[in-house]
């Protein structure tokens, strides 16, 4: 995931219906003797629900040795494992290992792709169906790169994985080798189980989304395999959030995401000697404009889903903070609710454009006036606004015609993928598993992932990861990234569950 901030879980995220308890039968099995209760039986009822409940408990307890788990837990300590970052030319490692170890489990090498792509690569395989649905084929997504890591930096080694009592730690543990892994190794259960769909899925997993998406431009606008898709479903985003005592506060299912756009704004200056200051200079003008920048707001922004979002997360999270969304979905005009939700790293992303200045660069040497001075500004911009807009305002903002502006990144705007209730209803069924009676809600995300590119393309896109995690802890692109690893194995039903709500009769 491209520098997500506001994701409400993942960046940012289950259920056991599918292996050796499942839930849905656990819940089948109360609604049905409860509703054939009469009073003398409901307390033999309650008993054999306790007992029916317990022994999932300990089955679940149990998943941790399954040969899913295992095989789960092997192919993200090895993909964790090589440093994929940029340039360093080791995605194609990454992807060579997955299609050998899907080919290992019974898809045909035909069916499986690596597709070089400069020194990184992308990687897609089809699981094929029989076709009895008439439905388009379903895409998967994911992304083999990660940021870099100072290993320096970090308390633990950053391409290594390791754990305590608590966490997995490493860079890509959330961000989005949890999402590979669990994918792939889903891919290979379903395969093994003798799993036919409905339809054909096709993984599909990029090389570079942190790093310009050229692999994601490829495709999601070069495949015509690919266009045919109904639908694509994204483990790089979406999941719940829990509270600091592990309660389920709410599951997101992205939906939509922001426009990532980058501008260098650059003062220029003929410079001199630095023994004779001028009373002009490039890195004072280009402070002034940052300071501008830094001091300015954009206008509050709304539509019904991160209204939505507001109403659902102030409900379950409760307190001052709680409340301030709650006034923000009855009003997002009430200022005072939209400036406390401002500060909120969480969330300020939900309510408005954003734009920050991320790289400094000026000077030529250290007895000379700087001749250029520069300052990388990357905004968020909300759905539905044009990037030139924002352009035009900063702009006025800095006020300075001599400020130069140059666009370094292409923004990509995309639609709104409007929430299908098929698709809500399958992801349903793997989140209630573990935490039922969770809210669902869609959401926009405020970082960037390879769904926009995909939505551009006319092909809908929801992310809905199996993390469920405390916001607080979520270290994706940070110093010492984790995730639980009670949320590692609990996950190991969720795409599986989705799939086969998605692709079976």
């Amino acid at each position: 995931m491209v520098s997500i901030t506001g994701s409400p879980g993942t960046r940012r995220r289950f259920g056991h219906q599918h292996g050796t308890c499942p839930g849905l039968h656990f819940r089948l099995l109360c609604r049905i003797t409860i509703a054939a209760c009469t009073e003398v039986q409901m307390k033999t009822t309650v008993s054999l629900i306790i007992a029916t409940f317990l022994f999932c408990v300990s089955a679940s307890a149990q998943d941790r040795n399954s040969e899913h788990a295992r095989k789960t837990l092997e192919i993200y300590k090895r993909i964790v494992e090589v440093e994929t970052a940029k340039n360093l030319g080791n995605v194609p490692e990454v992807a060579n290992y997955l299609a050998d170890e899907l080919i290992a489990a019974g898809l045909p090498q035909a069916d499986v792709e690596v597709l070089p792509n400069g020194e990184t690569a992308s990687l897609i395989a089809r699981y094929r169906g029989d076709g009895s649905s008439g439905k388009a084929p379903i895409l998967l997504l994911g992304h083999m790169d990660v940021v870099e890591a100072n290993p320096d930096d970090w308390e633990r080694p950053p391409f290594k994985l390791t754990q305590d009592d608590t966490y997995f730690y490493a860079r890509g543990t959330i961000d989005n080798k949890f999402g590979v892994a669990q994918l792939t190794s889903t891919f290979i259960r379903l395969k093994k189980e003798g799993f036919v769909p409905n339809r054909d899925l096709i993984l599909v997993f990029s090389g570079d989304e942190e790093s310009g998406m050229v692999t994601t431009r490829q495709l999601a606008y070069e495949r015509d395999d690919l266009a045919e898709a109904e639908f694509a479903l994204n483990s790089d985003a979406g999941g719940g959030d829990l509270n600091k005592d592990g309660k389920a506060l709410v599951y997101a299912i992205q939906a939509a995401e922001k426009t990532y756009v980058t501008w260098e704004m650059t003062a220029r200056n003929p410079g001199g000697h630095s023994s004779r200051p001028r009373p002009d200079n490039a890195i004072y003008d280009l402070a002034e404009a940052i300071g501008k920048i830094q001091a300015h707001r954009f206008p509050v922004r709304w539509n019904p889903m991160t209204l939505e979002f507001f109403q659902v997360t102030g409900e379950q999270l409760g307190g001052e903070l709680g409340d301030a969304m709650l006034r923000f979905a009855e009003n997002p005009e009430d200022t005072e609710a939209s400036d406390r939700l401002a500060v909120e790293s969480s969330y300020v992303g939900t309510t408005r454009t954003t734009c920050v200045v991320t790289m400094l660069r000026a000077g030529h040497a250290e007895n000379a006036l700087p001749q250029s001075a520069t300052a990388t500004v990357n905004c968020r911009v909300f759905v539905g606004v044009p990037a030139a807009e924002v352009l035009a305002t900063l702009q006025q903002v800095v006020g300075n015609d001599a400020i130069e502006f140059k666009e370094t990144y292409a923004p990509v705007e995309s639609p709104v993928s409007e929430l299908r209730e098929e698709i809500r209803a399958a992801i349903s069924e793997a989140v209630q598993g573990r935490y039922p009676g969770v809210r669902m809600i869609a959401y926009m995300e405020s970082g960037g992932t390879d769904g926009m590119h995909f939505r551009r393309a006319g092909i809908p896109t929801w992310a809905a990861s199996g993390i469920f995690m405390n916001p607080d802890e979520m270290f994706a692109h940070g110093l010492n990234e984790r995730v639980p690893i009670k949320t590692f194995y609990d996950a190991l039903d969720h795409w599986s569950i989705i799939i086969r709500e998605l692709a079976s009769d």
